[in-house]
C-alpha cells in the first residue's frame, strides 16, 4: 500500500490558502511551474509546495499529464459557489476527502479511520500511528512522522493567541469542525455541534461510503464503526448518527429498515414498489445540491 508523510513541508493549511490556491490555478493550471508557484501564491516555494499538496490530498485538485495542474470537479464547484470559503461546508468535503487519502495523507487516513485513542498524549498517539504504519510499509522516518503528527494536532486544535497577527494567518481555518480539543497535555477527539454539521455534509460521507461498499445497503453499525465510514471520519456517536439517518429519511434521501432488529440504511427513497429511486447518483451531485438548495 502506498503511504505519504509530511507532504505538506512541516506547513499546516492555514486561513486563505485553499481559496489563494484554487483561484491561481483555475486562472493557470501550470501555475505551479514557475518557482513551485511561490509568486504567483505570494509565499515561499516550501509554502507553495505545501499548497499544492493540500488541494491535492483534499480532492479539489489533480495533476494532468502536459496540462499541468487542474481543478476536480469539486474545486470548480468550491471555487463558484464559495470562492472564499466562508462556509465550513467546503471544510467538510475537504476533512472527508483527506480522510480517505490513505495514500496522499496517511497520517490523517489512520488517525480518523484506524486509531482507536478517544483521549490520549502525542507520545502515545506516536506509538500507535508507528504500529499501524509498519504494518503498511518498511520504510518509516520517525521525523516525518513527529511533523505529521504535529501539523495534524495544530489543524484542528491550535487556537488564536491574545498577540494574534492576522496578517501571518497561520491559524487553521479546520479548527471550526470541533473534531479535536486540547486539555493540557491531553487531546481528546470531540463529536461536532449539530448546528455546525450540515446533513448534506453527512450525506456526502454515506454516498462516498456506499460507492466504496458497492452495495445498496449498509447497516447503522457499519456506517458508525466501518473504515471511511461517516461516524468514523465524523466523529460522530450512535444518537447523532441516528438523528441524521431520520433527518435525510425524512427529506427522502435515504430509506431506513428498523424492523425486527435489521437497522439497515439504502441510499434513496423506498417507491409503493419497493424499489429504491436515489436522489443524487454521486458524491459531486451532492455538493450541487446542497448549494441549489441554499439558492
Amino acid at each position: 500500500m502506498a503511504i505519504k508523510l509530511k507532504g505538506h513541508e512541516t506547513f499546516g493549511l492555514r486561513e486563505g490558502w485553499l481559496s489563494k490556491g484554487l483561484k491561481e490555478i483555475s486562472n493557470n493550471p501550470k501555475v505551479f511551474t514557475q518557482n513551485y508557484g511561490a509568486d504567483a501564491l505570494g509565499v515561499g516555494s516550501n509554502m507553495a509546495k505545501a499548497i499544492r499538496y493540500w488541494l491535492k490530498a483534499g480532492g479539489f485538485t489533480k495533476d494532468k499529464p502536459k496540462e499541468g495542474t487542474v481543478l476536480t470537479p469539486i474545486g470548480e464547484l468550491i471555487l463558484k459557489k464559495d470562492e472564499y470559503l466562508e462556509e465550513t461546508f467546503p471544510l467538510w468535503i475537504f476533512h472527508i476527502n483527506l480522510a480517505w487519502s490513505s495514500d496522499k495523507a496517511t497520517s490523517w487516513y489512520l488517525f480518523f479511520n484506524e486509531i482507536k485513542l478517544e483521549e490520549f498524549t502525542r507520545e502515545e498517539l506516536t506509538e500507535q500511528l508507528y504500529n499501524k504504519l509498519v504494518v503498511m510499509t518498511d520504510k518509516i522516518s520517525e521525523r516525518s512522522l513527529r511533523d505529521d503528527i504535529t501539523v495534524l494536532l495544530n489543524m484542528y486544535t491550535k487556537e488564536r493567541v491574545e498577540k494574534y497577527d492576522p496578517e501571518e494567518k497561520k491559524i487553521s481555518p479546520f479548527i471550526k469542525l470541533g473534531l479535536l480539543k486540547k486539555d493540557g497535555n491531553k487531546y481528546i477527539k470531540t463529536q461536532p455541534l449539530k448546528e455546525n454539521l450540515n446533513e448534506y455534509v453527512v450525506m456526502y460521507a454515506m454516498e462516498k461510503y456506499f460507492e466504496y461498499k458497492k452495495t445498496d445497503s449498509i447497516s447503522i453499525e457499519e456506517l458508525l464503526n466501518g473504515t471511511f465510514s461517516p461516524g468514523k471520519i465524523l466523529n460522530l456517536k450512535r444518537v447523532l448518527l441516528n438523528e441524521y439517518i431520520d433527518k435525510l429519511a425524512e427529506q427522502n434521501y435515504l430509506t431506513v429498515n428498523r424492523t425486527a432488529g435489521l437497522d439497515m440504511v439504502y441510499l434513496g427513497k423506498q417507491t409503493e414498489k419497493n424499489i429504491i429511486v436515489k436522489k443524487y447518483e454521486s458524491p459531486v451531485e451532492i455538493i450541487k445540491g446542497y448549494y441549489e438548495n441554499k439558492a
